[in-house]
């Protein structure tokens, strides 16, 4: 019975053990396999191509990070597996089950194993064709970079022609293997990982390559011709009926400055060596060359020849070269923000780095690290997407208009920076900053780089509507011109406006600037006492002008001091009108280049006289702008009712038509066309009154000479002061109303700009009783608000002329 109890326990107890094992050997294979599945939806994940070097390498560092964890996996799966035929060896009574669960993980590690190899060679093959096309692309950038940098003034002589074909052919010679590659090779030899936006880089880079090799073609064939022409000895030719057409040239520009207020560009005729020139026909070559500001004209389009005159060519040869110059301004921005503005903080170069320089490259760099993450990343895309759709470009100007903005803080910045740069020029960091970068210019040149691109736009957006005279987005084309020599001009204002000192106070606060320029300012008050000595003297004030969206600023420009780059001016603030305060008259007796500007009621006048008609216009247009807008806002505000006097609304100025018509008969004809618009205190429209004589004898003057300091302590009166009292009665009459008026207290419209109205009587508490002889209407109308609607009181006996 001992034995029988032995031998059972024996049993039992080797089952038991048996259980335990088969227990443990389940739990660690089902963690195992969590494991592995879990990694398996992570490299499923994970996808097998990129669209660019970044991202490929991104997705292989991803990859090797899995397939580290995977080989861990792996390696607990063998010794899961190798404890599992053990169990098997030793007579285990779950053996089926045992080398089920060994085969499982055997074939899931396979699995895992292979799709990781799989992958990484797919993402291998993506980074070997991303980096055929990086150097293909980077091949066309350093041959867009030669012929850009290439000065064609030079080669015109024999000696520059024969250097200039040197250097074309030893580049077409070392870049062979990339500008002559075959696509159709390529997508044999990638075939298996090619997506369609792979497809698609490879078709950008096929077309880029293609104009590159048109270019050097070119300029290769332009080189020749310049030595064929000095070999080749002048022959005597009968001169031709007509000019023959002048072939296109490139246009060039000095090394670099700006200046905005300059002109764009002029011309002048260059005949070229050895070229006989007939007494009919000139046979000359016209270069037209920029002024200073210009970035540097690179010809990428090439010479064109004379028998090239398909627009759609020309027009591809400017998006051509607006594409290759953007990538090449992309490149040259990076070259800075790595070679320069990187090595600032890198440790090794401390010890080279001015004291001068620390915790200050945010000023000497700008916002130079914003431009190019626009340019890079979303311009310069937008750009190229146009290669195949020109009538494009324009839309992309106008839809980044607002991005460019930043060139404005960028080029406010530049004074400073330039400051800096003098303090530190000489340094060895920027030195061997330099060395690095095999740069001939030093830092400052490629500081200058994104005010040259700037100017650059406009002269490509110009040269492009040249040829796009009857296409697709002529209209987009012309605005994107607009709106960038809008920002040049608002660039160029904002420049002056960091130089004006004195204020006290944020600027900003008074807007965007709109118009800056130099003036001959006179300026009065309307009451006051005359000064009998000041009679005669008529010198004006040279004032420079700030026109911004809630003021107009007064300055006096100081005159450049310092010597070469210390040159500078600035502008000492003077005097400033708030802008919901002022009227303008646009005509003034005796000068047509003067116009009026009063404040407050015309408790002080300004006479401004610009330079020219035009300039005097452009600035009347945008104040008129400025004073509607405020009109308009008011309306918008819609304030509570109140009695009649707070309720007089102001009407915009008439057409030319409306305003013969609304004139009053007077002793003079020649009656001065105003813009009556005032906020803060309702001001009339002196449209109507008689030309005031400026100046006049009988009138009090007092005029500043442009001393240092002036107040509005200074008087022009247009009438006596005896006028001015006896001014202040009415008497019943006919009038032609200058503003609206609704009856007190109610919403009814009594009396509207243009209407010809009668007093009839006037009662003991300062109302008169008007009869609207339009509208039909009578009403009571306080005798202040009264003088508002009908004008200054000096025309009380002016009667209305034409209909009654």
């Amino acid at each position: 019975m001992e034995t029988a109890f032995d031998g059972f326990w024996e049993k039992h107890q080797l089952k038991m053990e048996q259980y335990l094992q088969l227990w443990k050997f389940e739990q660690s294979f089902q963690e195992v396999k969590n494991a592995i599945e879990f990694l398996m939806d992570r490299q499923a994940n994970l996808p097998d191509t990129g669209d660019s070097v970044s991202q490929v390498k991104e997705r292989l560092k991803d990859l090797g990070s899995l397939d580290d964890m995977a080989q861990e996996l792996i390696g607990k799966a063998q010794v899961m597996i190798l404890h599992g035929h053990q169990l098997a060896a030793s007579h285990h009574y779950a053996l089926n089950l045992i080398c089920q669960q060994c085969n499982e993980l055997r074939h899931l590690s396979d699995v895992v194993s292979d799709e990781l190899k799989r992958k990484q060679a797919r993402l291998q093959k993506t980074l070997e064709l991303h980096n055929r096309l990086q150097q293909a692309l980077q091949c066309c950038d350093e041959g867009a970079y030669l012929l850009a940098n290439q000065q064609m003034d030079k080669c015109q002589s024999k000696e520059g022609a024969q250097k200039a074909l040197q250097d074309v052919e030893k580049f077409l010679e070392s870049s062979s293997p990339y500008l002559n590659f075959d696509p159709q090779t390529l997508h044999y030899d990638f075939e298996s990982i090619l997506t369609s936006e792979l497809k698609s880089q490879i078709h950008s880079c096929q077309i880029k390559l293609e104009n590159v090799r048109s270019m050097f073609e070119n300029r290769q064939a332009c080189f020749k011709k310049l030595l064929d022409k000095h070999v080749r000895p002048v022959q005597l030719v009968a001169p031709r009926p007509e000019n023959p057409p002048r072939s296109k040239s490139p246009l060039f520009s000095p090394k670099h400055g700006v200046d905005f207020n300059s002109s764009l560009k002029f011309s002048f005729d260059l005949s070229l060596p050895g070229k006989k020139t007939s007494r009919k026909s000139q046979s000359s070559r016209k270069i037209e060359v920029m002024h200073d500001y210009q970035e540097k004209r690179n010809s990428l389009h090439s010479f064109i020849s004379d028998s090239e005159d398909n627009l759609d060519t020309l027009k591809g040869h400017v998006i051509n070269e607006l594409i290759e110059t953007e990538r090449v301004y992309v490149e040259e921005l990076f070259t800075v923000l790595t070679g320069y503005r990187a090595e600032i903080d890198n440790p090794e170069m401390i010890v080279l780095m001015p004291a001068v320089l620390r915790n200050r490259k945010d000023i000497l760099f700008g916002n130079m690290p914003e431009i190019y993450d626009f340019h890079n990343k979303i311009f310069l895309h937008s750009l190229e997407n146009c290669l195949g759709a020109p009538e494009r470009v324009g839309f992309c100007f106008l839809e980044r208009r607002e991005d460019f903005q930043m060139y404005e803080k960028y080029c406010q910045n530049k004074p400073r920076s330039e400051a800096l740069w003098r303090q530190c020029s000489e340094s060895t960091f920027f030195q061997e900053c330099q060395r690095k970068l095999e740069h001939k210019l030093g830092l400052d040149s490629y500081l200058l780089k994104p005010v040259q691109r700037l100017t650059k736009y406009q002269l490509l957006l110009k040269e492009l509507l040249k040829y796009s005279t009857s296409c697709d987005g002529v209209q987009e084309l012309q605005e994107a011109l607009v709106a960038m020599l809008d920002l040049l001009k608002s660039v160029n204002d904002s420049m002056h406006q960091i130089s004006i000192t004195g204020y006290e106070g944020d600027l900003s606060e008074l807007g965007k600037v709109l118009m800056q320029g130099s003036f001959s300012v006179w300026v009065g008050h309307r009451k006051g006492p005359t000064k009998m000595k000041d009679l005669a003297r008529f010198k004006p004030m040279q004032r420079h002008l700030f026109l911004y969206e809630k003021a107009l600023v007064f300055c006096k420009k100081r005159e450049e001091h310092g010597d070469g780059y210390d040159k500078t001016s600035s502008y000492s603030f003077k005097h400033f009108l708030k802008m919901n305060a002022v009227g303008i008259t646009e005509n003034v007796k005796g000068d047509h280049r003067k116009f009026e500007i009063w404040y407050s009621g015309r408790e002080e006048v300004y006479v401004v006289q610009a330079q020219t008609v035009d300039l005097k216009m452009a600035w009347l247009n945008e104040i008129r702008k400025i004073l509607f807008k405020q009109q308009e806002l008011i309306k918008v505000e819609k304030q509570q009712p109140t009695p009649c006097t707070d309720q007089v609304q102001l009407s915009p100025p008439l057409s030319d038509g409306k305003q013969q018509r609304a004139s009053i008969s007077s002793e003079e004809n020649d009656s001065e066309r105003t813009s009556p618009i005032m906020l803060d205190s309702v001001l009339l429209s002196p449209q109507n009154k008689p030309n005031r004589s400026w100046p006049g004898m009988s009138q009090s003057v007092e005029i500043c000479e442009g001393l240092e300091d002036w107040s509005c302590n200074n008087y022009l009166s247009n009438c006596s002061d005896t006028e001015e009292e006896d001014g202040s009665q009415l008497s019943p009459g006919k009038y032609k109303a200058l503003a609206d008026c609704k009856k007190g207290g109610s919403e009814d419209l009594l009396v509207k700009n243009g209407d010809v109205i009668q007093l009839l009587q006037e009662d003991g508490e300062g109302q008169w009783l008007v009869k609207n002889l339009n509208r039909r209407k009578e009403g009571w109308i306080p005798v202040n608000s009264l003088q508002i609607v009908i004008g200054d009181c000096r025309f009380r006996h002016v009667k209305v002329a034409g209909i009654i």
